[in-house]
């Protein structure tokens, strides 16, 4: 599946233009994929500057993560008003063209600065052998397990409480890791991880 897309100024503000759209298993016309493209990204905006810090970061996250994360928000095993009501009408070719869409772009900096940098590593130390393993060494994820640098550090923070206490189901391995943590480490960790 692969989606060409260029960028072009107009009055000054970026639009998305589709030039061509092969997805070859999806069927999803690009003018379509561009008017779902532009609802989500009201939200997560395109450049990750959001203003609202508990919304993630979607652009140059791993494809197949956001996949699952559409399929789940569809499916009702990660629960979010908003998310669960946008991806009722979407079918798997429209949920896999958004995510072909969203990790075809490269990772916004923020310009976050943890505040104690030296605290929230060690913390997320606590658990060396085990984040590293599938977030890899750099917190830069792969496949189905997603980025960490860099992301927002209250949505974070937020996700790693949701899968402490179970809020959040779709994931019991790491409901398993966080229920270990206390608070005050998980915010740690996600100031830590929000710097990188």
């Amino acid at each position: 599946m692969k989606l060409r897309v260029v960028h072009a100024l107009k009055g000054g503000r970026g639009v998305l233009m589709i030039l061509s759209a092969v997805l070859l298993a999806a069927n999803v016309a690009a003018e379509e994929l561009a008017d779902q493209a532009a609802l989500c990204e009201t939200c997560h905006l395109e450049n990750g500057q959001n203003t609202d810090t508990g919304v993630p970061i979607v652009h140059g996250q791993e494809y197949y993560y956001l996949y699952l994360q559409l399929k789940d928000f569809k499916a009702g095993r990660r629960a979010n008003p908003i998310m669960n009501g946008i991806v009722q009408d979407l079918d798997k070719e429209q949920m896999k063209a958004l995510a072909t869409y969203f990790a075809g772009h490269s990772w916004p900096r923020t310009g976050y600065r943890a505040s104690d940098v030296i605290d929230g590593k060690a913390k997320a130390g606590l658990s060396a052998g085990q984040c590293v393993q599938c977030h890899l060494g750099g917190y830069e994820g792969s496949g189905a397990v997603p980025r960490l640098a860099g992301q927002h550090p209250t949505y974070l923070e937020r996700t790693m409480l949701e899968f402490k206490d179970k809020t959040r189901q779709n994931a019991p391995d790491k409901s398993s890791l966080l229920r270990t943590y206390q608070e005050e480490d998980i915010a740690a960790m996600a100031e830590y991880l929000g710097g990188l």
